[in-house]
């Protein structure tokens, strides 16, 4: 059990001061048996007590005197398979985080290394908790994106061995990402709300800054998805475009043989009285129409631009 009060940075403290120290509001980290051994100490009206064990989502419920709800938070490193599941209630004297992976307890140890408040309190405390769940997405997006733009250069260069797999495996992830960010927004909107009152309307501007920040995020989420499909369809003109060469070439081909089959099979009807039989010239001649009129084509499909 880790107990934390809000003060110009979150300072580690005891059961005891945490309960003797009304003026500042606090941080307390329990696993699941120590919040069942511990929770009526906090003296929360929960009517919908947190499931540690069965989390499948990032929510909040407003119960009588209290929120409580889950955080279901995705490894940035392999979004699909690995995440972090813990659950929350609070009231207006602080926030207690029963968690038995250690994810919040890490997240709140950075806060703790890394943030001095000039007026500690609840909501700001909050906001750096839920902006450090996204920190670090601007990063990963960015990297999608490079790697977009090479899988795109790739394609329009007509190189081989093009990574389509790797463009549907980065919209999967941006999928994922997405429903993380709207259960987020959900979230936010129900502390906005502040329907019991736990927030001071002064410090809401955190609650408001941070669904600003959720809301830039989706969008460059949205951008980046969109992105993806259009390289899709971009790999699908391209295919297209190979397809339609060589068709063209096939075209060409089969055009140019076209007469020259004609005159084969002209001459190779042997009728008794074809003069052609007989002529000494006959098989130069046939040679050199049939040259002329591979020449002929060429040119005509050059000048045409159809080669």
């Amino acid at each position: 059990m880790k107990n934390y009060l809000l003060e110009e940075t979150i300072k580690p403290c005891t059961a005891e001061e945490l309960h003797s120290q009304p003026n500042y509001q606090y941080v307390s980290i329990l696993t699941t048996p120590e919040w069942e051994k511990e929770r009526e100490l906090f003296d929360m009206g929960i009517e919908l007590e947190p499931d540690v064990g069965n989390i499948h989502n990032t929510k909040v419920e407003v119960n009588y005197d209290s929120l409580t709800g889950t955080f279901l938070i995705p490894d940035r490193s392999n979004i699909k398979e690995n995440d972090a599941r813990f659950a929350f209630a609070l009231d207006e004297k602080g926030i207690v985080f029963i968690d038995d992976s250690g994810k919040a307890e890490e997240m709140v140890d950075a806060i703790r290394r890394t943030k001095r408040w000039r007026k500690p309190s609840l909501e700001r405390f909050l906001y750096d908790f839920l902006e450090l769940i996204v920190d670090k997405d601007l990063m990963l997006m960015e990297k999608y994106e490079e790697e977009l733009n090479q899988i795109e250069d790739a394609i329009i260069a007509d190189q081989d061995g093009t990574n389509l797999v790797r463009v549907n495996e980065i919209r999967g992830d941006i999928r994922e990402l997405l429903v993380h960010y709207e259960q987020i927004i959900d979230m936010t909107q129900e502390f906005e709300e502040n329907e019991n009152g736990f927030f001071e309307e002064e410090n809401m501007r955190y609650i408001h800054l941070f669904m600003n920040l959720m809301a830039r995020r989706h969008d460059s989420a949205v951008s980046l998805r969109d992105h993806t499909m259009q390289v899709r369809d971009l790999y699908n003109v391209q295919l297209d475009v190979r397809q339609n060469r060589i068709m063209t070439l096939l075209t060409v081909v089969t055009t140019i043989f076209m007469p020259l089959t004609l005159i084969a099979g002209w001459y190779g009807m042997n009728f008794k009285y074809m003069p052609e039989f007989e002529w000494r010239w006959g098989y130069p001649v046939v040679i050199l129409v049939s040259v002329a009129v591979v020449i002929f084509c060429l040119i005509l499909f050059k000048k045409k631009k159809w080669l």
